[in-house]
C-alpha cells in the first residue's frame, strides 16, 4: 500500500485540505496524512 504524506507550514488548512482530497480519490488504496513544519490552530475552513 502507498503512503502519502502532505506537508505544508502550518497544517492548518491547506495540507488537510489536500489530505481529504486525496483520501476521497484515493479510496482504500493510499494511506493518506499530512503534517506541518510549524503547526499552528486548525482553521475553520479546512
Amino acid at each position: 500500500m502507498r503512503k502519502i504524506l502532505v506537508i505544508c507550514t502550518g497544517n492548518s488548512c491547506r495540507s488537510q485540505m489536500a489530505e481529504a482530497w486525496i483520501r476521497k480519490y484515493t479510496g482504500n488504496k493510499a494511506l493518506v496524512f499530512s503534517a506541518g513544519t510549524n503547526p499552528e490552530k486548525v482553521n475553520s475552513r479546512a
